[in-house]
């Protein structure tokens, strides 16, 4: 069975102001398989990648009321060559000017 290495896109402010994306990936990919993924799903060239284990913290359930422990996530951070964007992050208001 393949794993999945790309989860979830995560759109920050911040980010989109530097013009890096990031995406939640599988806690046990590595940095050229993140890359290859990137290539084949999105046809982008990333220059730079920075990856990030966040940490699983704690949280009330509202049923029961006791804290529930949250697995740790990675997350990758990637800058692509000049001229490149990723469409899905493009906002309506971008697309209009």
């Amino acid at each position: 069975m393949q794993k999945e290495v790309l989860k979830r896109p995560l759109m920050t402010e911040k980010l989109m102001n530097k013009g890096e994306y990031a995406f939640e990936v599988d806690l046990k990919s590595t940095k050229p398989e993140i890359a290859q993924t990137i290539k084949k799903v999105f046809g982008v060239d990333p220059i730079a990648i920075r990856t990030i284990i966040v940490k699983g913290r704690s949280r009330k359930s509202f049923k029961t009321r006791k804290s529930v422990k949250v697995s740790p996530w990675k997350k990758a951070i990637l800058r692509l060559k000049k001229d490149q964007k990723i469409d899905l992050f493009e906002s309506s208001t971008e697309a209009k000017k």
